[in-house]
Order: C-alpha cells, then sequence, then structure tokens
C-alpha cells in the first residue's frame, strides 16, 4: 500500500492522462470509477493492475484485490481523477485484453457509428442481459473505454468481448460461418416479426442520426425495422436495439 498526497507525483499525472482516448490507446489502460465497476473489474480475471482509494474511504473487506497495487491518495487527488460530480472515492486501472471469439453458431451485435457515450453504454449491457456473445464496434463509434460508456454498462465491459474492427470484415465472416446478418433500416426491410430467429445471428445497428451505412446494409441477408403504432418520429437506437436483440435471441420460432 502507498500513500500519495502530491498533485504533482508523476503517478497521479499518468492516471490523468487515461482520461483521454489518445492516452489509452497508448498505454492499453484505461480507467474505471466507483465501487460497482471496481468489483466488476476485481472478478474479471488479470484486469486490475491498480485500486486507487481515497484516504477517507474504506476498501470492502470481502473485496479480493489480488495482485493490484493499493494507492491511498488524498481527497484533491482523487477528485482532480474522478469524472463524476459525486465521486465514491474508488478508482481502478485496468487493462485491455485481446479478445477471441468463435463466429459459428454465435450471437452478435455490430455497431456502425454510435456516438452517444450513454448509448453505446446502454447498448453493451443489454447485449449482456440478452446472452449475446459478443459486441463488434465500427469505426465511428465513441470510444468505448470513455467513462460515460463505462459507468452506462454498469459492469457489462467486463462481461463479454467487446471487439473494435472492420465491419464489412465481420459481416463477410459471419456469413462464411452460416451466421445470418440482419441490418436496420426503413427501406428494403421488413418488420422484424417475419424474422423466425434461427439460433445465431449478427444484427447491425448505427449511427443516431443516419442510421446503418448503405454499404453495409447491402451486404444484409435481410433489413429490418420496428413498426411505430404511436406518433414518435423514431425510437433510440439503444432501445430499437434491445427490442431486437431479444427477439433474434427468442428460441422458439414465431
Amino acid at each position: 500500500m502507498k500513500k500519495i498526497d502530491s498533485l504533482q507525483n508523476p503517478r497521479v499525472k499518468q492516471w490523468k492522462k487515461l482520461q483521454t482516448k489518445k492516452e489509452r490507446d497508448k498505454s492499453g489502460l484505461f480507467l474505471v470509477e466507483g465501487f460497482h465497476l471496481a468489483e466488476e473489474a476485481l472478478r474479471a480475471q488479470d484486469t486490475v493492475r491498480e485500486l486507487i482509494i481515497s484516504e477517507n474511504t474504506d476498501l470492502p473487506v470481502k473485496w479480493d484485490v489480488g495482485s493490484a497495487e493499493l494507492y491511498i491518495v488524498s481527497e484533491a487527488i482523487m477528485k482532480t481523477l474522478s469524472e463524476t460530480e459525486t465521486p465514491q472515492g474508488i478508482l481502478a486501472v485496468c487493462e485491455k485484453h485481446e479478445q477471441h471469439i468463435q463466429l459459428s453458431n454465435g450471437k452478435f451485435l455490430l455497431l456502425d457509428g454510435i456516438q452517444d457515450p450513454g448509448n453505446l453504454g446502454t447498448i453493451i449491457r443489454t447485449a449482456d442481459a440478452a446472452g449475446l456473445d459478443a459486441v463488434i464496434i465500427g469505426e465511428g463509434t465513441v470510444d468505448v473505454y470513455n467513462s460515460k460508456v463505462l459507468r452506462s454498462t454498469q459492469g457489462s465491459i467486463f462481461h463479454l468481448p467487446i471487439i473494435k474492427g472492420q465491419l464489412e470484415e465481420w459481416v463477410a465472416n459471419m456469413k462464411q460461418e452460416s451466421v445470418p446478418v440482419y441490418g436496420t433500416a426503413l427501406q428494403q426491410a421488413v418488420p422484424y416479426p417475419h424474422v423466425n430467429p434461427a439460433g445465431s445471428f449478427a444484427l447491425i445497428v448505427g449511427n443516431e442520426g443516419n442510421g446503418v451505412r448503405k454499404d453495409l446494409l447491402e451486404l444484409c441477408d435481410q433489413n429490418l425495422y420496428i413498426p411505430i403504432y404511436g406518433q414518435a418520429e423514431s425510437l433510440n437506437v439503444a432501445v430499437a436495439a434491445g427490442i431486437l436483440m431479444y427477439y433474434l435471441q427468442s428460441p422458439v420460432a414465431n
């Protein structure tokens, strides 16, 4: 256990840099904040490198911190490192892991240009709840290790593989493995209940304003839409993704 009181300490400066995507990409590390996220991170094998605790915060006795280094810091340091209005007094420095997935018979969500951190985090959390095997993050999507995204996942970031890549390549690979690929669109699409869940699937949802790119939609086996029965113009992308994931996950054909 190490105590740090100075804001000028090199360790503190390095932690502060992790609030930027550039440093997260460079170092392969990211910060999570709060007791729930820190506990979920500790449960993920070989993920937490360092635990940072405010001097007036107690570490839960039941926690197994494993090989993580423990730092006690001043309230001033915790305040400068926190990105929430009411800091809980705990942060974890976590390591990104390279992840691999099996495509055959899998259930996947592909994200094309999701820009709102809250939407992305909610989508990942919902994919976890729906029992999907992985989420594939395409270009133009907000950084999954953004603090707002991480908070919105409520720990699901540690429960299933989150992989960055070219969506066109992933779609091609999934089709080679006979995984049905569904896009989401209003044009040249059918209402989602017209499709019978087939056990495995890849679902693509897109940008909040523009939807899925046309070139990706052309690669899909079928494009789906969710009927609007009221006067709302559209559904929030996270809500739409949730409806479709749960429907396609259903083991009973309709």
